[in-house]
């Protein structure tokens, strides 16, 4: 069954997030829509005999045989990415369902189509040739994507406001166009020029700090700005993302007990586009050589022979202790600090093990699964029972909470049941009893406020 490539196209956007989308096939062009699909939030499913690693890694579901009509049981989104005959069975199946149907590189089986997207912030922009011309269309999303300013996306928010001034003040629709323009020019047209881009092919392995998007480097916030692909982790803000408006955003985090990106299919993919002249922002949470792999992509880029760059971030171990006014070291109290992984205890009980009671502050990054292993050898190893302790959830985010009490606590600490998700940093030692934060409400509190809880 064909559709006719000329007939006149509605142009919409579609709302794909955390629903199932069918992707038949699992070559190249079927990665492609993965990686868009994934960018988007949408739960693909995979149908296909053989399926390239990377289609793989951002699969929700992945079944591998061919396709089946009731794969698209359930499904909001066909795409057909696979040789013409099945893309002809796909089509033939959706059509049945009254499903629209997305056919790769087929344009004759399509019934919706993509386009070249140029994205800032919540301000997009979309070329599309109807299916008969994607290299044109690529070439003309590149023009607009190099006329466009990279500060469009803030322009939504002001535009926004203004339209609720106008509304309110019922001005004219007509009178609206050129009121937006002088507030944008006021607002927007003395910045200053900036940085240049940096260069195509490069790979740059970016620190996001401890989530809040304000607490990036400038230079972090320009890698993004002119990023083409973002491979990013999974404990981001949403804030964060939306400084990269054209780009290519790929989910590769892992989560703890939940399948994600290996390793080694994340460094594939940042090679992949470096080498074909992508600017590739490979954004990962805190600091990436702190706990965060981020020297073996270093070690992977430099055996391919892709320049890289390091970016650094504020690291969770010292930002989350920071923003809950705890400082990893004061004088009188402690004069140095560890950190620690808690995701193995046989990585981190030797360690532990080799700390001398009270001596410094342990600071322990993605511990709270390990916090009664952690207070269970540290007693062993003859800390007192009544030393400090916190646990520090969502630093900087807005499900921030601390809880403070003592090592012999630590195992029992009550955390909030909704937020047992959420990233966790625990400190023990005695600075983990003070409290410098700025008080709630303060003018300079901004991302430190955090919900408190005491425990002993």
């Amino acid at each position: 069954m064909g559709f006719p490539v000329t007939a006149p196209l509605l142009p919409l956007f579609i709302k794909l997030a955390g629903r199932r989308v069918l992707l038949v096939g699992g070559g190249r062009m079927a990665a492609a829509r993965a990686r868009q699909l994934a960018g988007v939030g949408a739960r693909v499913v995979v149908v296909a005999p053989e399926v390239r690693e990377e289609v793989a890694a951002l699969a929700a579901e992945l079944h591998r045989r061919p396709f089946r009509d009731g794969d698209l049981d359930g499904a909001w989104l066909a795409v057909a990415a696979a040789t013409p005959a099945v893309n002809r069975e796909v089509a033939r199946a959706a059509e049945a369902r009254r499903l629209l149907v997305n056919a790769v590189d087929d344009p004759e089986q399509a019934t919706a189509y993509t386009g070249g997207v140029v994205r800032r912030g919540d301000a997009t922009v979309v070329v599309s040739t109807g299916g008969r011309a994607p290299a044109l269309a690529g070439l003309l999303r590149e023009a607009l994507d190099a006329l466009l300013p990279a500060g469009a996306g803030v322009w939504v928010d002001l535009a926004e406001a203004e339209r609720r001034a106008w509304r309110r003040d019922r001005v004219p629709l007509p009178d609206r166009r050129p009121l937006l323009l002088r507030a944008l020019g006021e607002r927007y047209g003395a910045d200053a020029p900036e940085e240049p881009p940096p260069p195509r092919g490069l790979v740059s392995l970016v620190g996001a700090g401890p989530g809040d998007p304000g607490l990036l480097t400038r230079r972090a916030a320009h890698r993004l700005r002119h990023a083409d692909v973002v491979l990013h982790d999974a404990l981001l803000q949403p804030g964060v993302l939306e400084l990269a408006p054209a780009a290519l955003r790929v989910p590769v985090g892992k989560r703890a007990g939940r399948p994600g990106a290996s390793q080694r299919a994340i460094e594939r993919l940042l090679v992949r586009a470096a080498r074909r002249g992508k600017r590739v922002v490979r954004l990962k949470c805190g600091d990436p050589f702190v706990l965060g792999r981020g020297g073996e992509e270093a070690l992977a880029l430099a055996a391919a022979g892709v320049p890289f760059e390091v970016v650094p971030g504020v690291s969770s171990a010292v930002a989350a202790p920071a923003l809950a006014g705890i400082p990893v070291t004061h004088r009188g109290l402690a004069s140095g600090f560890a950190v620690l992984s808690g995701h193995a205890e046989a990585a981190f009980g030797p360690i532990v093990d080799g700390i001398a009671p009270g001596s410094l502050t342990l600071v322990v990054l993605m511990g709270l699964q390990a916090r009664a292993a952690v207070s269970a050898r540290l007693l062993a190893r003859g800390w007192p029972a009544a030393t400090p302790a916190a646990v520090l959830l969502d630093a900087s985010g807005p499900g921030a909470f601390t809880w403070r009490g003592t090592l012999a606590g630590l195992a029992e600490a009550a955390l909030p049941p909704d937020r047992a998700a959420l990233p966790g940093t625990l400190v023990v030692g005695a600075v983990a009893a003070l409290s410098l934060a700025p008080p709630l409400g303060s003018a300079d509190a901004g991302p430190s406020r955090h919900a408190a809880a005491s425990g002993t």
